[in-house]
């Protein structure tokens, strides 16, 4: 699936503005796989199985160099064939257009 959202870049946020609500994070969502899952209208889900933990480490690595691409890092589980991600932006306690810009990349991985 590629996205609009790809072609954008993460701006920094260091608070000030509010997280997005309902309606907006449903726009937001249609814009990015299904793989991903929102979460109480606060956080974004994923889980990718591989078919082993080199894979799983491979893929992990990538996710963390687009993190320090993009300036926005996401919270990485790492077990034997499986990585879960979850986003949000600190910054403003949930959702901002930043995760799902991230998210979107990471679908193209």
């Amino acid at each position: 699936m590629t996205s609009d959202l790809t072609r954008k870049k993460c701006v920094p946020c260091e608070g000030g503005i509010p997280a997005l609500n309902g309606e907006e994070i449903r726009t937001y969502q249609d814009r990015i796989s299904s793989v991903w899952t929102v979460e109480e209208d606060h956080h974004l889900r994923a889980r990718f199985s591989f078919r082993d933990f080199a894979q799983a480490l491979s893929f992990t690595n990538q996710v963390g160099a687009l993190a320090e691409v993009e300036g926005h890092h996401p919270d990485i589980y790492l077990s034997w064939g499986l990585v879960e991600i979850k986003l949000w932006t600190h910054a403003v306690d949930g959702l901002t257009e930043n995760d799902f810009i991230l998210a979107a990349k990471i679908d193209q991985l």
